[in-house]
Parts: C-alpha cells; structure tokens; sequence
C-alpha cells in the first residue's frame, strides 16, 4: 500500500460518529489536493477490508454521492441532520483531522 493510499485509510478510520469529511477533503488531508478520485477508489476497493465508514465522506456541497445504500440513514443514526434540500450543514458536521500530516 502506498503512503498516500494509507493515509487516506488512516483519515477515514479517524473520522468519528456524527461527523463527514469531502473526498476532495480527505485527499487534501492525505498529501494530495488533486486526488479525490484516488480517494473514491480507495473507498471502493477498500471500505470493507479495513472497515472504514464510507457513509461519513460526501461531496464538497454537503450531499451524499453514493447510491443504494443507506448513506443518509446511516448518518442520521449517528445525528446528522440533513437540510430540507437533502444537504448537510458542513460548517456543523465537518471533521478536520489534527494530524492528517502525521498519516
């Protein structure tokens, strides 16, 4: 695994209940602005592996990208709330991490 590719892993295991972060976000945080897609793959290929809580990364205007699956109850369980448009309030709900340069 590459060292941004565990980073990524370590950012998004970090991210605790009740809280998102973006996939431009968390590339940001893991060394690289331009990786969000890099990101998303990680995501992909390895949520389940390494148990990460994929529902907890949105896009960058507040709202869920994945489809079919329960992102939006998953979240609301950990008490997210979600605006009348389906948005999440990011300036509530987002998660910076303190040592994203630690990896």
């Amino acid at each position: 695994m590459n060292l941004f590719t565990k980073r990524v892993v370590h950012i998004i295991q970090a991210i605790p209940p009740g809280y998102v972060m973006s996939y431009g976000q968390v590339a940001a945080a893991a060394g690289n602005p331009r990786g969000a897609r890099q990101v998303v793959r990680i995501l992909h290929s390895m949520s389940e592996k390494h148990e990460l809580p994929w529902h907890r990364i949105i896009n960058a205007k507040g709202e869920i990208s994945f489809s079919g699956k329960d992102q939006r109850g998953l979240l609301e369980a950990e008490g997210v709330e979600f605006s009348l448009n389906g948005k999440i309030d990011l300036a509530r709900y987002r998660w910076f991490p303190l040592d994203a340069e630690d990896g």
